[in-house]
């Protein structure tokens, strides 16, 4: 499985669609470990860029503070689940508590 969370100086960026850049982390899902982990430049915004972009990618689970509901659209027709209202923290230590079981998520702060 390969997560993606928009980052910026090491924690989550709370826009999605605006981010600098993303980490791109490997899980296993049995063993319940990061086998792997990647810091990627985002694309230049553009609406409706990123779901193909990232599913190419291999992604299969986004994590966001705030993403827009077309956005969330775009990627379950790309296979890709959406998890919003993340936390403001490192991108491991989010993977890792939802790995746990752990993560709590908010309302989304995006409006659009």
């Amino acid at each position: 499985m390969k997560i993606a969370i928009p980052v910026e100086k090491g924690k989550l960026f709370p826009h999605f669609g605006h981010c600098p850049a993303f980490a791109l982390i490997d899980i296993d899902e049995k063993t319940k470990k990061i086998t792997g982990q990647t810091e990627i430049q985002a694309p230049p915004h553009e609406p409706g860029l990123l779901p193909p972009w990232l599913a190419k990618k291999g992604v299969n689970l986004i994590m966001a503070g705030g993403i827009g509901a077309r956005a969330c659209d775009l990627f379950m027709q790309n296979d890709i689940t959406v998890i919003s209202g993340v936390p403001m923290d490192t991108p491991e230590a989010l993977v890792l508590a939802y790995l746990a079981g752990t993560l709590k998520t908010g309302a989304n702060s995006c409006d659009h």
